[in-house]
């Protein structure tokens, strides 16, 4: 079956290097914006290029789950950079991170939604009930579903590249292909204009602002 296994580590671009996320969340998420996230899961190997973005900082972001200090659940989020932070929401899905800033302080950045790079063929097989090809990643719950990311993958880091989930850089991309505007779904700093995409990506998810709904689960909380 194409693109079973452990089979195209020799995808173009080289992994992302740490240092480029040991910076503050802002400029973190708009570097990401580009990058190609890719993973080995049971049914082959699953890239996509990521196309939104959202980012949380520590004590100082009342939206982020690092708002009242590290905890066990949390640890992640407080360096070093380049590590995966994925936890779980609404008894039912998986949304995953990656931490930056400089070890010891917490920020990480959601990862929001991506464009299928890899078989068509394996992505239909883990998300089946996708209508179109355009959502087999939009939103984080589903990217995390498309690339198997659950509770074990908590704290991998994707720059290494024996991890079976790896950061690979793409080009950073010009000021005028990037949009921001409001985080999506929390009930604190939601007007900060912390959510970035690329601009014209049919992936990018729909808007929703935060409400009582999102004000009860914090879902998109970090």
């Amino acid at each position: 079956m194409p693109g079973r296994g452990r089979s195209d580590r020799s995808r173009p671009g080289t992994l992302l290097d740490r240092s480029e996320l040991a910076v503050d969340v802002l400029p973190s998420a708009e570097r990401l914006l580009g990058c190609v996230l890719e993973s080995d899961t049971p049914d082959g190997t699953v890239a996509v290029r990521l196309v939104e973005v959202e980012a949380y900082r520590g004590r100082d972001d009342p939206a982020s789950h690092c708002y009242r200090g590290r905890t066990a659940r949390n640890a992640v989020m407080f360096g070093p950079a380049g590590h995966l932070y994925v936890y779980f929401v609404y008894g039912m899905h998986f949304c995953a991170n990656v931490s930056c800033l400089v070890d010891g302080e917490a920020g990480a950045v959601l990862l929001r939604a991506g464009e299928l790079l890899t078989d068509p063929g394996v992505a239909r097989v883990r998300r089946p009930t996708a209508r179109k090809d355009d959502d087999l990643a939009r939103g984080p719950a589903r990217l995390a579903s498309l690339l198997g990311l659950g509770r074990d993958d908590n704290g991998l880091d994707v720059t290494d590249p024996s991890s079976r989930v790896r950061l690979r850089a793409g080009e950073p991309l010009p000021p005028s292909a990037i949009r921001t505007g409001p985080r999506v779904g929390v009930a604190a700093a939601a007007e900060l204009p912390w959510r970035y995409w690329v601009d014209g990506s049919p992936a990018v998810s729909q808007y929703r602002p935060g409400g009582t709904r999102a004000r009860r689960r914090r879902d998109q909380a970090r």
